[in-house]
């Protein structure tokens, strides 16, 4: 049986506008960060997974030479808004295989201003999504209606959610978002550290139906790293390191598996609990061992379900889940206590490890104002369109 992994150093970015560094600048700031928090350098890894969209061909043969060339092989990783959490996978994956001792992940974006209608949306009026309005509909050229943007796919996600199981509606969607935006307020890493009331968020300009603006995740830039260990090695490094080494109980990734209905629309519900199953599975832990879970809350919608899809909640019961007060900091299980995509940021390649980071500050302790007291164990999730979904389930350290 291959031998546990443990995250031995992980830093990300703070989230935002980086008009003075690109790409390879935000990728070295994060894996010097990782590499000083594990106690390691360069000449200690491995293996290299590197994360990134839009920055061109061979990003992560480029960042070598930023944080040096030691000759180990780089996988350059693209896998939506999964990207991060793949380019993790593909570190785990070899040091489970034997192949190496030490890995390393990173995952970079450089977003800001660039108003992607498959990326995600900023709070400025020059990066937002381009409103489908109440409607949430495009006219395809075969003249059928649809939508091919992710606010408008979200948003029928949702509204499909609401529709067959009742108590969801535009303003219980609204309070998800004004949760989030409320959590923004103890993080100085998020982009948008602002708490908004449910008026504010309601009246903003509406750009898929329920989704208006402030709910919709945020276009930015930034990066994520994160060094992963084995075990055995891990217990030949100093007792300061084992103790703030958090265990990577539970590593999956999953696409859409076939079926009719999801060959226009994705299925992001089938997919992720799939991926739940199987991570609870590996972990041998369940839902009510978590005490924190950040999850891929693209848009307000989307958080609703994947209360559901990661079993939260009772089949559904989202709606009630989230009424109950639970998925608030000081709720029962809290969701997304960074503030999540819709106010942390989303620079896409890096949002899968940068979600990892947020349970482990809280796992190791170091969360500051909005520590999750007691926190031994949480869950970090994040969907792909196209389609892929990542979940890792992190333990703290005995």
């Amino acid at each position: 049986m291959a031998e546990n992994v443990w995250i031995l150093g992980i830093h990300m970015t703070n989230f935002g506008k980086h008009k003075d560094k690109d790409t390879l600048d935000l990728g070295t700031e994060a894996v010097f960060g990782a590499l000083k928090d594990a106690g390691v350098t360069m000449k200690d890894i491995g293996v290299i997974g590197a994360g990134n969209l839009f920055g061109g061909a061979g990003f992560g043969q480029q960042l070598q030479k930023q944080v040096g060339q030691t000759g180990i092989g780089v996988y350059n990783v693209t896998n939506a808004c999964a990207t991060g959490a793949t380019a993790l996978r593909v570190a785990v994956m070899a040091v489970k295989a034997g192949e190496t001792d030490m890995g390393l992940a990173v995952g970079v974006e450089k977003l800001s201003g660039a108003g992607l209608l498959t990326g995600n949306a900023s709070k400025d009026t020059s990066d937002t999504w381009t409103p489908e309005g109440r409607y949430g509909a495009v006219t395809g050229l075969d003249g059928r209606i649809g939508t091919e943007t992710m606010p408008g796919v979200f948003a029928q996600i949702g509204m499909e959610y609401g529709h067959r199981y009742g108590g969801a509606d535009f303003e219980l969607f609204a309070r998800i978002s004004e949760k989030n935006h409320a959590h923004s307020t103890l993080n100085p890493k998020a982009a948008y550290q602002k708490k908004m009331s449910l008026e504010q968020i309601m009246n903003d300009v509406m750009i898929a139906y329920p989704n208006t603006r402030p709910m919709c995740s945020a276009n930015c830039d930034g990066g994520a790293a994160a060094v992963v260990v084995s075990e055995s090695k891990l217990r030949t490094l100093s007792l300061e390191q084992q103790k703030r080494a958090v265990k990577i109980s539970a590593s999956v990734l999953t696409t859409d598996p076939w079926q009719e209905a999801c060959q226009v629309l994705p299925d992001v519900n089938t997919l992720t609990r799939q991926a739940a199953k199987t991570a609870y599975e590996q972990a041998g832990l369940g839902p009510d061992d978590l005490d924190l879970v950040e999850l891929h809350d693209c848009f307000a919608t989307a958080e609703l379900v994947h209360y559901d899809n990661l079993g939260l909640c009772e089949e559904g019961g989202a709606a009630d889940f989230f009424s109950s007060g639970a998925p608030w900091r000081d709720g029962r299980l809290p969701v997304n206590v960074s503030g999540g995509l819709q106010s942390k940021g989303h620079p896409i390649a890096a949002t899968g490890i940068a979600n990892i980071w947020e349970v482990a500050q809280h796992l190791r302790g170091e969360a500051g104002p909005r520590q999750i007291e007691g926190a031994r164990a949480g869950l970090a999730h994040v969907i792909g369109l196209g389609s892929a979904c990542g979940i890792h389930v992190l333990e703290k350290a005995a």
